[in-house]
């Protein structure tokens, strides 16, 4: 069977669980999911207990199955991804081009990804109303007008960015030599084209997952990451200037294989006349989105911004830090959350509290497990990483010093990183957008405060610790409004089972360092095999220690590796 068939065979299997899951939730809580649509019916039909629990074993393998599947080709995306910034380590260093290229791409995230995250966040549970009440040719319509919408405000953006390129520079990389901004320019007026097609890319992912295809999107991303790879090399052997095309080319890339695969999917472009009313919806609850999106990023560019003012090369190692991180994150957190996401909209939508609580749970359990003993180990181990994954070429040991402290104040907060995002899913699938901008807000003014007050004694260190904090801040003002607003749902179903996880988490990385440093191993065994020794023993003692103590996760983590 090709690879084609066989991904076309477990997306068509995961979305007809889909459909059999909506169905037990629309038998079981009828009247609640009448009156959100406005049809009221006089008493619900009787459950089958026993068809019930079948749809449910039929659904678990499929389930499992994809997020398998997806933490397997994501890993082959983010091998792509590292592949490129090992790439441009190896042909650029830390050197005032890289640091130019990087400032370049991050200005228009830090001015428009919040109108990417925001629409397709919002996309979805309007999508799924009209799609019920409606009908599948009037979800293409929404979809359409979305889309178009969404693409026509990032060309606006893209049109100021390229005009006012230059004063943007002077703000954002004020510390940059005139030589590093003149190159920050010219590269600024190539990545903010791109920004069009990531506007039209989010949403078209957004179909595919409601779709339940959730393979498809990953394979869109080989493009986009592989192209960047090849404009890499091809600018390091011919015109450096050559670099920052790859973003566009990618993107684009991207962009067109993902309308490819919704089209297979049942899409077809029909934007209509005017605006409809649910076009517009989209607007109002993309807004908060909008601004919880754009504090995230200032929490990011803030980093590297004070990082322009530091020594040479601060600012490129602080990036490949922080793309280590979220390489960590994209592994576990955003499979879990990706998959969570469209039963918690579904359960809502079906007034059904108790999967809703279910999925809550599991998913910040399974949160904890996969993020803390990374955090921990990705803290304790930074130096030898880094020189595992960066160094060679122009990379040295000058660049491995900076980038490793970075690397390790930022894993620091990769647990409440992974936290962060479920949690923010839960508060929108209750159609609660503007709750965590308040906690992202005071997590922003935070990591600024942090900031100046760490930038000084820790230099870029001091930056990525600051953002760790933030973190922090951010998970406990979410749990704080959850209680306050939405007191009947439950996220952690026992403080016991977390402690359960930290304590196993930091008993197995600490095991792993005993044997790490052993100093008969450490004089017998390459370094990166010292290194691979470490992580086994870590992962062993974590499993057993869960084992131990009954923590019930453990079995669907087995299941998932089994399938």
């Amino acid at each position: 069977m090709s690879k084609r068939n066989e991904t076309d065979r477990i997306d068509t299997a995961f979305a007809e669980g889909q459909k059999d899951a909506a169905q037990q939730v629309d038998v079981q809580a009828a009247p609640d999911l009448h009156v959100s649509f406005e049809h009221r019916e006089s008493e619900s039909k009787p459950v089958d207990v026993q068809q019930t629990e079948t749809s449910r074993s039929t659904i678990a393998p499929g389930v499992a199955q994809t997020a398998a599947l997806m933490a397997l080709f994501s890993l082959g995306t983010k091998v792509l991804g590292f592949l490129r910034e090992v790439f441009l380590a190896g042909f650029f260093g830390t050197s005032p081009v890289t640091d130019a290229y990087v400032m370049a791409a991050a200005i228009p995230g830090i001015l428009f990804a919040g109108v990417f995250t925001s629409m397709s966040v919002s996309y979805m549970p309007l999508y799924s109303d009209i799609v019920v009440r409606s009908g599948r040719e009037a979800g293409n319509r929404f979809t359409s007008q979305a889309i178009a919408l969404s693409a026509g405000l990032a060309a606006i953006g893209a049109v100021f960015g390229i005009v006012f390129a230059e004063q943007l520079v002077a703000v954002f990389a004020r510390g940059f030599d005139a030589e590093t901004a003149a190159l920050t320019v010219f590269y600024a007026r190539i990545t903010f084209s791109y920004i069009v097609f990531n506007a039209a890319a989010g949403l078209l992912e957004s179909y595919l997952q409601y779709d339940g295809s959730f393979l498809r999107p990953i394979f869109a991303g080989y493009l986009q990451s592989g192209f960047v790879l090849v404009a890499i090399v091809v600018s390091a052997y011919f015109d450096y200037r050559l670099l920052a095309m790859g973003l566009l080319i990618g993107t684009a890339l991207r962009t067109i294989a993902l309308l490819w695969f919704a089209l297979q999917r049942g899409f077809a472009w029909s934007p209509g006349g005017g605006l409809s009313d649910a076009a517009k919806t989209i607007v109002a609850l993309a807004v908060p989105v909008f601004i919880g999106s754009t504090v995230n990023q200032i929490n990011t560019f803030v980093d590297k911004m004070l990082a322009s003012g530091l020594e040479s090369g601060s600012v490129s190692a602080l990036n490949y830090g922080f793309l280590l991180v979220n390489m960590i994150t994209a592994l576990t957190a955003t499979v879990i959350v990706t998959i969570v996401y469209p039963r918690l909209t579904q359960a809502q939508s079906a007034g059904d509290d108790s999967a809703f609580d279910r999925a809550c749970q599991a998913g910040f359990s399974v949160a904890l497990i996969v993020s803390v003993p990374f955090a921990l180990g990705a803290a304790l181990y930074s130096e030898p990483v880094i020189r595992l994954v960066y160094e060679r070429g122009a990379f040295d040991a000058a660049s491995r010093g900076l980038t490793a402290g970075a690397f390790a104040f930022y894993s620091l907060g990769l647990a409440f990183v992974a936290v962060n995002a479920l949690l923010v899913k839960i508060f929108y699938s209750l159609q609660d957008m503007k709750t965590p901008v308040v906690a992202g807000a005071l997590a922003a003014a935070t990591n600024i405060i942090l900031n100046l007050l760490l930038i000084g004694p820790l230099a870029q260190r001091g930056l990525a610790l600051a953002t760790s904090i933030a973190a922090l801040i951010n998970t406990a003002c979410l749990f704080a409004l959850m209680r306050r607003r939405h007191p009947r749902i439950r996220v952690v179903e026992s403080r016991a089972k977390a402690a359960k996880i930290v304590c196993a988490a930091s008993a197995s990385v600490g095991i792993s360092y005993a044997v790490y440093t052993l100093p008969g191993i450490v004089a017998r065994l390459h370094s990166a095999i010292l290194l691979l020794l470490a992580v086994g023993t870590a992962a062993l003692v974590y499993l057993f220690l869960l084992y131990k103590l009954d923590v019930e996760e453990l079995d669907l983590l087995k299941k998932l590796v089994k399938r």
